[in-house]
């Protein structure tokens, strides 16, 4: 594929709707005295992916060193820029990242001199404390003491429930030649579902609409009529901006008006969109793409009159790699050194993480099996969230798996009746539709899809082919993530603990092992 293919992609992305032309009124024409052209560039989902590249559209993307390079580029371009990004920074992250309680993500992030953030649902993966020690600074028994960011953080929607005020500030106020502009951050309330209970007991995630809207009028008290939100918060659109869709979507009409443009995040799609007169904007995930959005401000008005956006992949053809994010990457590939290099087993065809029509993934079910082995028990349960992607055929090395892996989940052993894993099961529908399916082994079942939700389980037997009874204990072995009720699965929480295993990733090792050794050849 050329070159100019991928740039048709990112400019066939690019979606320009002005105010004079949805108004339909005489175009006007900017001058420096009258107008602040300003740029804003914002990143999504970058997950720690520091040493991690993709093909996008048939050319290499990604890494913190390309993506650095081009923010660097651009930000030259406009003395008038902002760099934001809209959350799940860290969390799920490769060796490189998750082996340092992802400080060097965050050392990354400071290079950048990134204006505003907002938490994703994952930077509360390792609990409150954890999220405030990145941010702020602290001491971690594993890394010693860390500076922090250097990036103000925003969310107006999580609430520490000893103050019922924001964790954070919920806006920031940036001024540009004069011009004030307002960020607003919020986090999905999905949070609920993904974050166990343990890790955000001290705080409440509340509705995103309320939020913003409550914040946006703090703002306009204020006089600011330029406002921006950051939003870990699914969109996705076309290309061309059309079929626009997912939870964002459907809160904009419900946002205040004075709101223009909000970045999202959280399902590591492609948007690039105008929904009830906001521009909705998403750079996929892991550093592939970043969001430029050009906005006009009128001097006298303050208020944003023009806006437009691009996603721009982070291909590596035609740019060179940011030195200091280099010198960054070689400290920390160094402290890591050659054990994640270490070849484990070869696999002689792709485990695909994909689910199929049925719900099933073969990652999946061959992570079951290797807990069901490593605990020794009857049934094996995983939720398909637990890896974040497939396993390649060929060599495998121990950075595949603690990459595909990386949550550091371990193995439990818990008793659950018949009757509780039947109300497990049924938990994976949430809407009418099948939605959050688990993988299991030692089980088989039918459902009824339309059937209400509750009541889909219409046949559920043993290894053995035998009716699982209502009263009768079980051994089952699932992530301490599920166990503590992890992805809204409060069933499993009626289950009784009886042992705790290996991690989830050495488990899969182990059986890897056994089952795929190394190619000798």
């Amino acid at each position: 594929m050329s070159s100019l293919l991928i740039f048709g992609v990112i400019l066939f992305g690019s979606y320009n709707l002005s105010e004079s032309s949805r108004n339909q009124s005489t175009t006007t024409h900017p001058t420096s005295n009258h107008y602040v052209q300003v740029q804003l560039l914002g990143i999504n989902d970058f997950h720690g992916q520091l040493n991690k590249y993709r093909k996008v559209s048939g050319h290499m993307a990604g890494g913190a060193e390309y993506l650095a390079a081009y923010l660097k580029k651009y930000k030259k371009e406009n003395p008038n820029t902002l760099l934001v990004h809209a959350g799940d920074m860290v969390g799920g992250s490769p060796p490189i990242s998750s082996q340092f309680q992802d400080e060097p993500t965050i050392e990354f992030l400071n290079l950048l001199h990134i204006d505003v953030g907002t938490p994703g649902n994952h930077e509360l993966d390792q609990g409150v404390n954890e999220m405030k020690r990145l941010i702020y600074g602290g001491f971690n028994e594993k890394t010693g003491y860390f500076n922090g960011s250097n990036t103000p953080y925003i969310s107006a929607n999580i609430i520490d429930k000893r103050t019922n005020n924001p964790l954070f500030p919920p806006y920031v106020i940036k001024e540009i030649d004069g011009i004030k502009i307002g960020f607003i951050g919020v986090v999905t309330t999905e949070t609920n579902l993904y974050v166990t209970h343990e890790n955000r007991k001290e705080v409440e995630i509340t509705d995103e609409v309320s939020a913003i809207n409550r914040t946006a009028q703090l703002l306009k008290e204020k006089g600011i009529k330029a406002i921006v939100v950051l939003a870990h918060v699914s969109a996705e659109s076309n290309l061309s901006g059309t079929n626009p869709q997912e939870a964002l979507v459907e809160m904009a009409p419900k946002i205040d008006n004075e709101v223009d443009v909000i970045f999202a995040g959280h399902s590591h799609q492609y948007a690039n969109t105008i929904v009830d007169n906001k521009l909705i904007v998403q750079a996929y995930s892991y550093g592939e793409a970043f969001s430029q959005v050009n906005i006009k401000i009128d001097r006298n008005t303050k208020d944003i009159i023009e806006k437009r956006a691009k996603i721009v992949v982070t291909s590596h053809d035609g740019i060179k790699p940011d030195k200091d994010t280099v010198a960054l990457l070689k400290k920390y590939k160094e402290k890591l050194g050659d054990k994640f290099n270490q070849i484990v087993g070869f696999l002689p065809e792709e485990v695909s993480r994909k689910q199929d029509v049925n719900g099933e993934s073969p990652l999946a079910k061959m992570i079951a099996e290797s807990e069901r082995k490593a605990m020794g028990t009857e049934i094996a349960i995983v939720h398909q969230g637990e890896m974040r992607g497939s396993l390649k055929r060929g060599n495998l090395t121990l950075e595949d798996l603690y990459t595909q892996l990386p949550f550091g989940h371990s193995v439990s052993k818990l008793i659950l009746t018949g009757d509780q894993i039947k109300l497990v099961l049924e938990q994976q529908w949430r809407k009418d539709q099948m939605n959050d399916m688990l993988q299991t082994v030692g089980l088989t079942y039918k459902w009824n899809p339309n059937a209400p939700i509750g009541s889909r389980i219409i046949m559920l037997k043993d290894s053995k082919g035998q009716n699982l009874q209502s009263d009768r204990e079980y051994v089952v072995a699932v992530s301490n993530y599920l166990a503590s009720g992890g992805d809204n699965f409060s069933a499993f929480e009626q289950g009784r603990l009886v042992e705790t295993g290996p991690q989830v990733v050495t488990a899969l090792l182990n059986y890897i092992k056994q089952q795929y050794p190394m190619n000798m050849n």
